[in-house]
């Protein structure tokens, strides 16, 4: 059983030493444990540090080109290396590397092909109320749109066998960890989720520069999931919304002809609810035009897992390796 351990990064010499020193060196039912590091564009010494520190593999994108590519590149470099099982950790040592074999204990068990870790996260202190909010209701949406039952959806601290790693494909520019769920419980996935801890703070997030943004950037990344995965019931309420704002606009023309028998005046009322009306209608297509869009990216999703199988039984190397020197001494 080969476990390999990647941790996405972006100018982070500070902190990946104290990372990689709290990654187990042994685990239960593991044969070889082995690291990645996905070095993201950075301008520092990230990639001397991973190999002062004994990395065994290294992935370097001569360009920042964000998170979720970074996480897509390193599972994609983990099934070619062989992995058995692939845990994602991240490089400001938010958590805990002791709490690594009770992540992967379910999927040792037979019990679970992804994993998830619960920080429990009205307990972190330094999330502030807004934060913890959207955290909780990101997780809301994903339970709703993955028929899973995982209570920290935003949380990178994760686990996927070589099946579940097979299957992902994320699409986003910005995160992974909604989607990627979501996918998995669309795929039928079986997922599951372990308190874990985490450790003190070590930076503030290179993500979000404020509150504000974390709110804004986290809330837009759902709203697409959402309507990715969803689009007939997203725009199917949109053009009910619009549809019942037409009604509410011809009102007082209907009545007055109906009690009346007045059928003139009324204009804005009836050019405002025609107007409605026709987005309404227009909503509807696009729900219909997005249910057939789903469609086809459940297609590309099968195809992308065939390629990467056929990629595996004919040996292609990874994209961008960076193969760390074999007489480095640790710090």
């Amino acid at each position: 059983m080969k476990v390999i351990i990647q941790i996405p990064c972006l100018n982070e010499e500070e902190t990946l030493p104290s990372t990689l020193a709290d990654l187990p060196t042994e685990m239960p039912g593991v044969d070889l444990i082995e690291t990645l590091v996905i070095d993201d564009g950075s301008t520092d010494g990230t990639v001397d540090v991973a190999i002062r520190n004994g990395v065994d593999h290294i992935i370097k994108l001569p360009n920042n080109r964000g998170l979720a590519t970074g996480f897509q590149a390193g599972m994609d470099a983990c099934l070619k290396l062989g992995a058995d099982i692939v845990v994602n950790t991240d490089a400001d040592n938010q958590y805990s590397g002791a709490d690594i074999p009770l992540l992967i204990q379910p999927i040792l068990d037979g019990r679970a092909e992804m994993v998830v870790g619960d920080r429990d996260v009205d307990t972190i202190a330094h999330f502030s109320p807004s934060k913890k909010f959207l955290q909780g209701f990101g997780s809301w949406v994903v339970r709703r749109l993955s028929d899973t039952e995982i209570s920290d959806a935003t949380s990178g601290f994760r686990a996927y066998n070589r099946e579940a790693a097979l299957q992902l494909l994320v699409v986003d520019n910005f995160t992974y960890t909604l989607e990627s769920l979501i996918q998995a419980g669309k795929a039928r996935v079986a997922v599951d989720e372990v308190v874990i801890h985490t450790n003190a703070k070590t930076r503030e997030s290179r993500l979000f520069g404020s509150t504000s943004a974390y709110v804004r950037r986290n809330g837009l990344a759902i709203l697409r999931i959402y309507a990715r995965y969803e689009p007939l019931k997203v725009f199917f309420a949109l053009a009910a919304i619009a549809g019942i704002g037409a009604v509410a606009a011809w009102m007082p023309f209907l009545i007055d002809w109906i009690f009346n028998g007045d059928r003139t005046g009324h204009i804005q009322s009836l050019l405002l609810g025609a107007v409605l009306f026709i987005v309404s209608i227009q909503f509807f297509a696009l729900g219909i035009i997005g249910d057939l869009l789903a469609g086809q990216r459940v297609m590309t999703q099968r195809v992308f897992e065939r390629v990467r199988r056929i990629e595996l039984e004919l040996g292609v190397e990874p994209t961008h390796q960076l193969d760390p020197p074999r007489d480095r001494t640790p710090v």
